[in-house]
């Protein structure tokens, strides 16, 4: 039962989500880019230079429900794939993004480039381009249930407004480390005109990815993960996480949303081509502390056309 009090705070959550989408206001979480727990599983999303990285063909789908029983909250979906072309260090990717928050759904159409060079006997340097197609509609006339501003209600709705966008990154890897830096969108595209009653600025957003896998014993593997994410006008977003594979086929973990939540991890390898992931996330906001919020829920699935099993030296678990 939601009491008075957890009302008001409910509307006023709404209130502040879709006016820090309307742009009128800074936006109170500092999120424009689709947000991920399981990151490390979904590297192409952010850095193009990850692309044809596992050396073969890789698709993998992730859908994300943010802040379960809030009305309008964001969700997500996300269907990628990538892989290497020949033996001359290119590799190509496709994705498709779809973020839904209220009543605004933005989709992104990206296809990626890396080429990579080998620097050492063990470790390759990627350098990667990302080109974005971004659709972006807004339903105003949905905002009546909301009980938002009445003059946004009064607007037209917007369908399918086109805006491209390039990125770049760098990613390096070895067979136990990986690090990755990269910028997915560099323009700053404003949505709306000079003379519409609200605009909102797609600010660049920039990452810093980084792993390391440690062999704890013949069975057992340990492998921490750190993603930070910068955009200007919000505070620096640090995600950590720690997971555990046992057996190459089971792994567990936890992270840590800095300031934000903490999540629970569980994936597993039904072969040696396809995996499973699951998260889910507790906020340790006041939203997180709302009874109308049962936290964020996650899950990918990924499937690697794997050519000849006979020359995989391990399961890669980045």
């Amino acid at each position: 039962m939601i009491t008075v009090e957890n009302k008001t705070f409910k509307k006023r959550i709404l209130q502040q989500l879709f006016v820090c989408v309307f742009g009128i206001m800074g936006c109170v979480y500092g999120q424009q880019d689709a947000q991920y727990t399981q990151y490390m599983y979904n590297t192409v999303s952010v850095n193009p230079a990850y692309a044809g990285s596992r050396g073969h063909l890789s698709i993998a789908a992730l859908y994300r429900n943010q802040w379960l029983g809030l009305d309008g909250a964001p969700e997500t979906q996300t269907l990628n794939l990538h892989t290497p072309m020949g033996y001359r260090g290119v590799g190509v990717g496709v994705s498709v993004v779809n973020d839904k928050i209220g009543p605004t759904s933005e989709t992104y159409f990206d296809v990626d480039f890396s080429y990579t060079i080998q620097t050492s006997l063990d470790a390759k340097l990627s350098f990667g381009l990302k080109g974005s197609a971004h659709m972006l509609d807004i339903r105003y006339s949905e905002l009546d249930e909301f009980e938002i501003d009445p003059q946004l209600q009064s607007q037209q709705d917007i369908r399918n407004k086109f805006s491209p966008n390039v990125g770049a990154g760098i990613y390096y890897h070895t067979e136990r480390f990986y690090a990755g830096v990269s910028a997915p969108r560099l323009l700053e595209t404003t949505h709306f005109d000079e003379a519409s009653i609200s605009t909102a600025t797609e600010q660049v957003n920039l990452y810093l990815i980084t792993g390391y896998v440690w062999d704890l014993n013949p069975f057992l593997k340990f492998k921490p993960t750190l993603l930070t994410k910068a955009v200007k006008g919000a505070p620096v977003q640090v995600d950590l996480s720690a997971n555990f594979m046992l057996n190459e086929k089971f792994i567990g973990g936890l992270a840590y949303r800095w300031d934000a939540a903490f999540s629970g991890l569980f994936g597993f390898r039904i072969s040696d081509e396809f995996f499973i992931g699951v998260a889910y996330d507790r906020e340790i906001t006041d939203l997180g502390a709302a009874t109308f919020n049962d936290g964020s829920f996650e899950v990918i699935l990924r499937y690697d056309f794997i050519k000849n099993l006979g020359n995989l030296k391990s399961p890669r678990f980045f």
